[in-house]
């Protein structure tokens, strides 16, 4: 590829080194609980408010356009940035440190869950912990909406979403069109809509300054190498899959089944969880609706991108149908391969796409469809909210449908008493004493285990 490398310490034009933004990308890395929300907001006050490397303008610009990107917004992110500051290897290694940490912890966490999860105390371990994911979510629905909905119009499209969603069975990315087409038409005014002298206004103090960079400008041969390394990277273990194991083999089809969520989940983790959930659970059976919740948890309780619970649904289903592997080999092998097919099109995505975004940083018509996209996946965050609700605090959930509408609905006479009094405590801690994230699920993970301790249910 014609991007060098810069060599190893070497400041670029702006000054910051490689080897020191390095740094900075794994302590984003190590510190980034708390979801979407949270790993934004700690990118933003370490890259905009601390360091000062890149303009509020600019960020939020990059962040509108990762929401309408397929996968995690905030993983996207990093590696726009990375690749700001110091092309496709800067972008490289920021996505990469990105996810470093959680999948280690989240692969340790599927070996605990696989061996001891008949344990009481790891049972309650992981019930305490699903239980305040719930208070988690809802932290995001509200940090989200009051930074996105800012107007009637805006709360409309979250309420359309969610209803087309949750009640119609539309597809995500039809929604995520339709709110796009939207925005174009209406001129919504939201995050990142300014205009090219407030871009420059903002941006011009940072260490980027408001000019294009000299990398942001590709020739078409340079976009088609490009493109077709990271294609090659991501389609080739599907393709070799399909050859040597057939489509129906347990790796096949979670390559193929990530790789096509890879394309049509757009949003952001949340967004993206509602749709596996819904094909893992209800589609393949690689797990229960309880071990999905389990999931997420672990990727709450971890650094990294929520949409690391991938992970462990890879994991589990190779490890209830290993072929004729040792069945622990087999669940690495399966949670390895969920995370290549899910983040290698995440850096084809950003390298291909972020130079042309950068070029349309002061317009109007792609900053609005993006303000309208991010208004939307309120609606489908509000979704998964109320899916999890449903399948922690209720033992039983059973579909209901009247007419064209359809729903999972919770017995009420199933309600887990335990589940809603750690679930009302963690929204207390988390949105009432303004608690940390980790402190949240420490202590809601301890609290698990003393009620299995206890002998309540």
């Amino acid at each position: 590829m014609e991007d060098k490398a810069l060599p190893e310490g070497a400041a670029a034009p702006h000054g910051i080194g490689l080897r020191e933004a390095a740094q900075v990308w794994a302590r984003i890395a190590c510190l980034s609980f708390g979801g979407p929300a949270g790993q934004i907001a700690l990118m933003h006050r370490i890259l905009v408010e601390e360091k000062r490397w890149i303009g509020e303008a600019r960020f939020l610009h990059a962040l509108n356009f990762c929401m309408l990107l397929p996968g995690p917004e905030a993983q996207q992110l990093a590696t726009y940035i990375g690749w700001l500051l110091h092309r496709t290897w800067g972008g490289l290694v920021a996505g990469t440190l990105f996810i470093l940490p959680g999948a280690l912890a989240i692969l340790a966490l599927s070996y605990v869950y696989v061996l001891f999860g008949q344990v009481p105390l790891v049972q309650g371990l992981f019930f305490g912990i699903a239980s305040a994911v719930l208070a988690i979510v809802a932290q995001a629905v509200l940090r989200l909406g009051r930074r996105t909905l800012r107007s009637r119009a805006m709360l409309v499209l979250a309420a359309a979403a969610f209803i087309a969603s949750a009640l119609f069975g539309v597809p995500f990315p039809a929604v995520v069109a339709a709110a796009a087409l939207i925005g174009l038409a209406g001129r919504f005014a939201g995050p990142g809509n300014a205009s090219a002298d407030a871009v420059r206004a903002e941006d011009r103090e940072s260490a980027l300054g408001e000019t294009l960079p000299a990398h942001a400008r590709p020739g078409a041969g340079w976009s088609l190498r490009l493109g077709a390394v990271f294609l090659g990277l991501w389609l080739a273990p599907s393709a070799v899959l399909v050859a040597m194991l057939g489509p129906d083999a347990v790796f096949t089809r979670l390559s193929l089944f990530f790789s096509q969520a890879a394309l049509v989940t757009f949003g952001g983790a949340y967004a993206v969880l509602t749709y596996v959930a819904d094909a893992s659970v209800g589609t393949f059976g690689w797990l229960r609706p309880g071990e999905m919740v389990d999931a997420l948890a672990m990727a709450e309780a971890t650094p990294g991108p929520l949409i690391m619970a991938v992970q462990f649904v890879g994991f589990l289903a190779a490890f209830r149908a290993p072929g004729g592997l040792d069945p622990l080999l087999a669940a690495t092998l399966g949670a390895l391969l969920t995370i290549w097919v899910t983040f290698v099109p995440c850096f084809l995505w950003i390298f291909l796409g972020a130079p042309f975004a950068e070029r349309l940083r002061a317009s109007r018509a792609l900053t609005s469809a993006l303000a309208a996209v991010t208004a939307a996946v309120v609606g489908v965050i509000l979704e998964l909210m109320l899916w999890f609700a449903a399948h922690t605090l209720f033992s039983e959930v059973r579909p209901a449908a009247w007419g064209g509408l359809r729903a999972e609905l919770p017995v009420l006479a199933s309600v887990r008493p335990d589940a809603v009094a750690l679930a009302g405590l963690a929204a207390v801690a988390l949105l009432g004493l303004r608690w940390s994230v980790p402190a949240v699920l420490a202590a809601a993970g301890a609290a698990g285990m003393l009620l299995r301790l206890s002998g309540l249910p």
